[in-house]
């Protein structure tokens, strides 16, 4: 019986270790043989957002947005753009990504035309073109007015011909000919008879009568009405299928016109709701500076690591890069685009891959002290096994955060939950597989057993010392601490109401245009230079190194053509690096969304943590989440910082990170009142917990503090604010796991303890005294 012990350890241990060696052998396969997908902020290109509109006739319903998407497909195919990317998003929009394009304005022309190709036969010249174009003239059924090419009213009949019955169309030069460009198109086979009818009536009219022309019309507008040849007989027509479109074409012109007339009509028309471009110096420089915030923040966090366990840091250490290579093979995988708040969120789930870790050499540490002759391989496994329910529990919170920003969101801040999801999962592969495995045959070999201080768990540390000599009473009065907690809640919070919220245009709706220029320009003199040009409502910010960042209402393209040349002639030689346009409906219901997100949020932790615990641990950490969400967000309305996509991603990691804190205390908490220290006071059981629990806290705080400083230093603007709202984040979270959430919890706890104390005593008395009671209601 003693044998059976080691050989089923030694046993666990090598199954650990193949499970580790597959993990990683499959990780190194992916990560050679398939490229991760970069999102356009990290490469450079053009992401347009189509919402596809019902007509009388149609509706924009899922079928139809999904051949809309196929007719979108050709029309990108035809443009020759390198790796396009074309979804469908929901029921009625289309997320159409363009990596290299820098002018929005043509894809966005070429993509957002219905193309409604249909071929008519003149039926004589109109008086004039009142009536809109595209409606019926009055006449017999499918009649119509339309001017032609020089504005001449042309009454048209029903068409003949549709874009269905066309087979191809190429743009072609004319060079012996002299007509220049021109668009050859091609019918089909019965296309090609209907063609041959319409050019043979128009061919039984004299030249010069506007009855032996055929007009050709997209869009409701007519883009040729030629005159059939005079070589073409009465009756017989054009015979082979096929047609030139002739006008005043140029190159581009017949190329975007052949691409129309060959990728077919939409089934319905589109709207472009939103339009981002990013220039491609913008993306590497996101990229470079992402990257070097990476090395530089899991550096520090593993010197920081190896400082503190020595041994088992540096184990951990190699857990982390294996942590990187897996998160990396599973975003390869998946097909995740990795954006640059997802590279933000690969970094900071380095943190919550160091939380685990530290979790378990903590507990190890315990294990390790309260033993009378402990082996550190023995207290490793202890370690593991009592942190594992503290371990899932906060890494499942970090879930739902991320799993409600794949959900709700859309965009960056959707691949940011994609990579903090996988970040998480791949955080715990990397603690309780790998760590366990290098730390257990580490703890294993004579050399270690025999020089148990190189592990750096056999001491408690110094934390954990200087807290166990003072043994303070922090929860002597919790009312205190909540009363310190309103009073910062008030101060941050009165940012709302004073300075209001700087809402992004993600969320108002508008354009944003940023700008790299050669000289300096003052934020000021732009903004006066702006209003003078018809944009007085223009927010002009400078980043003071050259880059100049104007936001305004929704505008056309020839007003966002103006602004650009405002700008450039304040600031000579001038780059748009960015150009983002989210229309009013988006922006409101993103706005909405963000809401939902934030409620179901704390609805989810509430729940999940009312289950794994009870009522009362849950209320109170969702007390404390609603604390640093409003203080957050307070701290950010007074700094003047925009409430935009990335703040959200950052307050609902924030949401997913604060409450880590909480659930390490309550799972301690909760192992005390099942322990020996049931009878204990809860306010003295609490106070207990977070003295066992505090080193975890600092330790963990520290490498989190590490990485996004390491962001906010390092990265681009946009990271920046993301780093500092979560170094804001950590901050008040980690204060409010201790002084807001615990002192909720203990007086939550004594006024239920004293209502059901009072019940009791009152049940007492009514059985002790009835008959008193009722000689008085008698006398009465």
């Amino acid at each position: 019986m003693k044998r059976s012990r080691p050989r089923s350890r030694a046993h666990s241990l090598r199954g650990r270790a193949l499970l580790a060696l597959l993990v990683m052998a499959g990780a190194v396969a992916i990560a050679l043989t398939m490229p991760i997908r970069l999102g356009l902020d990290l490469r450079g290109g053009t992401q347009i957002v189509l919402e596809t509109k019902s007509t009388k006739t149609t509706k924009a319903d899922r079928e139809a947005t999904d051949r809309t998407v196929e007719v979108l497909r050709g029309r990108i195919d035809a443009l020759g753009v390198a790796e396009p990317s074309i979804v469908r998003s929901g029921d009625n929009r289309v997320v159409v990504e363009l990596p290299g394009v820098q002018d929005p304005k043509q894809a966005a022309d070429v993509l957002g035309r219905t193309a409604q190709l249909t071929v008519h036969s003149v039926l004589g010249a109109a008086e004039s073109t009142e009536q809109d174009a595209g409606t019926a003239s009055g006449g017999e059924d499918g009649e119509r007015v339309l001017p032609d090419e020089d504005g001449q009213a042309l009454r048209l009949k029903a068409p003949t011909l549709t874009g269905e019955d066309v087979k191809g169309a190429d743009a072609r030069f004319d060079q012996q000919g002299g007509a220049g460009w021109h668009v050859t198109v091609d019918f089909k086979d019965a296309g090609g008879d209907r063609w041959a009818k319409v050019t043979g009536e128009a061919a039984c009219h004299p030249a010069g009568d506007p009855q032996r022309r055929v007009a050709i019309v997209l869009d409701d507008k007519i883009i040729s009405s030629p005159q059939v040849d005079p070589s073409v007989a009465c009756g017989a027509g054009i015979a082979g299928g096929s047609t030139q479109i002739t006008g005043s074409f140029d190159d581009a012109e017949a190329r975007e016109l052949a691409l129309l007339v060959k990728g077919g009509a939409l089934p319905v028309p589109v709207e472009t709701i939103e339009q981002r471009t990013i220039g491609a110096t913008l993306g590497d420089e996101a990229i470079s500076a992402g990257a070097w915030a990476a090395v530089v923040g899991t550096a520090l966090t593993a010197l920081f690591i190896i400082v503190v366990y020595r041994l088992m840091g540096a184990l951990a250490t190699v857990a982390l890069l294996c942590y990187g290579l897996i998160s990396y093979a599973a975003l390869a995988a998946v097909g995740a685009t990795l954006t640059l708040p997802g590279l933000a969120g690969f970094v900071l789930a380095i943190g919550m891959a160091v939380d685990a870790n530290v979790l378990v050499f903590e507990r190890a540490r315990e294990e390790q002290a309260a033993r009378t002759r402990p082996s550190t391989r023995s207290s490793l496994t202890a370690g593991f096994r009592s942190a594992f329910s503290a371990i899932a529990d906060s890494n499942v919170t970090t879930l739902i955060a991320a799993a409600l920003l794949f959900f709700l969101a859309s965009g960056p801040v959707k691949g940011f939950g994609v990579t903090l999801g996988i970040g998480v999962l791949a955080s715990m592969v990397s603690a309780l597989v790998i760590t366990r495995v290098l730390a257990e045959f580490a703890a294993s070999r004579p050399s270690v057993f025999r020089r148990p201080h190189i592990t750096g768990i056999s001491t408690t540390g110094p934390v954990r010392d200087a807290l166990l000599r003072r043994d303070p009473f922090l929860m002597r009065r919790p009312r205190r601490w909540l009363a310190a907690s309103a009073a910062v809640l008030v101060v941050a919070g009165s940012g709302i109401l004073v300075r209001g919220l700087d809402f992004g245009i993600e969320f108002t709706g508008g354009r944003l245009i940023e700008y790299s220029t050669a000289t300096q320009v003052d934020a000021d003199r732009a903004r006066d230079a702006l209003a003078d040009a018809g944009f007085p409502r223009a927010v002009v910010q400078s980043s003071g190194d050259g880059d100049l960042t104007v936001r305004t209402e929704e505008l056309t393209d020839a007003e966002a053509e103006t602004v650009t040349k405002t700008v450039g002639e304040l600031g000579g030689e001038t780059e748009k690096v960015r150009d983002e346009l989210i229309g009013p409906s988006l922006g409101e219901e993103l706005r909405r969304d963000a809401l939902i997100a934030l409620g179901l949020a704390l609805g989810a932790q509430l729940l999940y943590l009312a289950f794994r615990f009870r009522l009362l641990f849950g209320t109170a950490a969702v007390g404390a989440l609603a604390h640093d969400v409003v203080i957050l967000v307070g701290v950010f309305a007074w700094l003047g910082k925009p409430i935009d996509g990335v703040f959200l991603a950052a307050l609902l990691t924030v949401i997913g990170y604060s409450v880590n804190d909480s659930v390490v205390l309550f799972d301690r908490i909760r192992e005390l009142l099942g322990g020996k220290d049931r009878k204990t006071p809860f306010a003295r059981l609490t106070n207990r917990a977070i003295l066992q629990t505090l080193p975890r806290t600092v330790n963990t705080g520290m490498g989190a503090v590490l990485i996004l400083a390491s962001l906010a230093v390092l990265a681009e603007d946009s990271l920046t604010d993301f780093a500092l709202a979560l170094l804001i984040g950590v901050g008040v979270g980690t204060y409010s796991s201790v002084f807001t959430a615990s002192p909720l919890a203990i007086e939550m706890y004594d006024r239920g303890s004293g209502s059901r104390r009072s019940r009791r005593e009152g049940r007492t008395a009514e059985k002790a005294v009835p008959a008193s009671r009722a000689e008085r209601q008698e006398v009465s």
